[in-house]
């Protein structure tokens, strides 16, 4: 009877936990679902025709690409990082199918555009100009990311040549500082940015595996040391969003979206960095002291701020996806301890209840930001309903949240 009592008891502790599980994923496939149904993976003509390809474009006719979910902007290669992450996640091929289409709506449609561009012509919205053009981070990194993840199971030669140049572009042509920290020539000579960690470190730590060429790791690790030099206030226990070369001086606000994509980036390069590697250490205690220095300005509602340390800016949903992504996959992979997951669960108790949708789409997300050099700019950045910013790192917090839950049944009370 006591074996039969006990293994009742596992069966219910099993379901209740698969019950939380099934919870977090029906909200992380609603967003999903959302995203695939409104990727159209079309161009819309100056006559207001929609054209599938754009092989079938008249001549004389401007046409962009039909929605922002169906764009070549590194918000897209986080998106499909995530779908990729929830296939594979699910079993379900849906999802990665998802960034399979959009990968190859972009390499079967661009060249009649770089053909135009070759040509000096004037376009509006000029489509895959990031895929044609690289420049800064922003162009290639995140995007490039998504390419390696896709590349790994779709074997086209034209994937691996734009795997290639990304990689040529970041490693020896982006503009770096004299100690190596890459960095912008915009908004001024030369400008660190925190978003340039993400756009940089997943790409490299994907491509060392990739080519087995330790130099990309090695890269990756000093970026993040580079970084944390430049941008960590260590008063706060936050990072800032930029830092001025010309003037050797911080910037003034710790920005959600920023702090996120930092993490986020150490995160993404554990992910794929060797066991062995002599600056794994160094990684994991800064990542350490990053969520351990975000936790404490944390709102009641598990959402953190836009501007991190101000509480009366609003509450903003992609830095807090970006957070609970971070801190549940670190307790997840045994890098942080298990009490640190009530943040994770907490901020994305409040993602549900206060910024998922029904239907799937995401409130206060802050639209895409340039770095200033007063704190007001940074309040009154605009949000969008389900701006792109936000999907893929929702996703991902989803996923990590479901995945701890179905490994830790709840104690019995």
């Amino acid at each position: 009877m006591r074996k039969l009592a006990l293994l009742c008891l596992g069966i219910g502790l099993a379901g209740i936990c698969s019950a939380q599980e099934n919870n977090d994923i029906a909200v992380v496939k609603k967003v999903a679902d959302y995203a695939i149904a409104h990727a159209a993976f079309k161009f819309i003509g100056d006559n207001n025709q929609t054209y599938a390809t754009s092989k079938e474009i008249p001549a004389g006719v401007k046409a962009k690409i039909s929605d922002n979910l169906s764009s070549w902007h590194y918000p897209n290669g986080v998106l499909n990082i995530a779908m990729v992450d929830l296939g594979n996640y699910l079993k379900e091929e849906k999802y990665s199918n998802y960034a399979k289409k959009h990968l190859s709506f972009a390499f079967d449609n661009y060249k009649p555009f770089e053909i135009l561009q070759q040509k000096n012509e004037k376009y509006p919205n000029f489509p895959f100009n990031q895929m044609i053009n690289f420049r800064v981070l922003d162009d290639c990194g995140a995007m490039g990311a998504s390419v390696i993840d896709v590349y790994n199971t779709v074997k086209r030669p034209d994937y691996k040549t734009y795997i290639d140049n990304a990689a040529n572009h970041i490693f020896n042509k982006q503009e770096r500082l004299a100690d190596g920290t890459l960095c912008r020539p915009t908004p001024v000579k030369w400008t660190l940015w925190g978003d340039d960690l993400y756009m940089s470190v997943p790409f490299l730590a994907r491509m060392g595996k990739l080519s087995g060429e330790n130099k990309y790791f090695d890269d990756a690790v000093a970026q993040i040391k580079h970084f944390s030099n430049y941008l960590w206030d260590d008063k706060a226990g936050l990072y800032v969003h930029y830092y001025y070369e010309d003037l050797k001086r911080q910037g003034v606000a710790h920005w959600g979206r920023a702090n996120g994509w930092i993490m986020m980036a150490k995160v993404q390069l554990l992910n794929f960095l060797p066991q062995n590697h002599p600056g794994r250490n160094e990684v994991l205690a800064d990542l350490t002291r990053q969520i351990l220095g975000v936790a404490p300005y944390q709102s009641a509602s598990g959402i953190f701020h836009q501007v991190l340390d101000r509480t009366d800016s609003y509450t903003e949903t992609s830095c807090t996806a970006m957070f609970v992504y971070c801190i549940a996959r670190a307790v997840n992979e045994g890098w942080l301890d298990k009490r640190y997951i009530t943040i994770a669960e907490k901020g994305w108790e409040g993602l549900v209840k206060e910024k998922i949708t029904e239907d799937g789409q995401l409130k206060d997300v802050c639209i895409g930001t340039n770095t200033s050099a007063d704190i007001s700019f940074y309040y009154n950045r605009p949000t969008e309903l389900n701006d792109f910013h936000g999907i893929g790192p929702v996703i991902e917090a989803g996923i990590e949240v479901a995945r701890y839950h179905a490994a830790n049944p709840p104690k019995k009370k």
